[in-house]
């Protein structure tokens, strides 16, 4: 009984750790994300700046690339929701060793 019971809780811990921290807002499919600097801002308000970031010095040996990049990204929709803004032009990911850093521009357009 014992042997299950350790395995069930470093099964859920291991499980835990493959997603991101910062989960996804309820509105994060209504911010659309520019990596390219294609968009046609001259319509646009200026909302403020706006930065993600996911991994810590203690976890980041257990999350993927990919959880990192998308725990930074949630953070960044949140936040340019939070300022009433529906479009981020970001710069790449910042990689760091131990964590994904993203910093952006958050616009409201039409």
């Amino acid at each position: 009984m014992k042997k299950e019971f350790i395995t069930l809780v470093m099964t859920s811990l291991l499980l835990g750790c493959t997603a991101p921290t910062y989960p996804s807002h309820s509105q994060a499919g209504q911010v659309q994300m520019d990596y390219h600097g294609v968009t046609d801002l001259t319509q646009c308000e200026y909302r403020g700046e706006v930065t993600g970031s996911e991994g810590h010095w203690y976890s980041y040996l257990f999350f993927p690339n990919d959880v990192l990049i998308q725990g930074a990204m949630n953070e960044l929709k949140a936040q340019a929701i939070e300022l009433n803004a529906n479009k981020v032009l970001f710069t790449s990911p910042q990689d760091f060793a131990t964590s994904v850093t993203m910093i952006g521009t958050a616009y409201r357009c039409p």
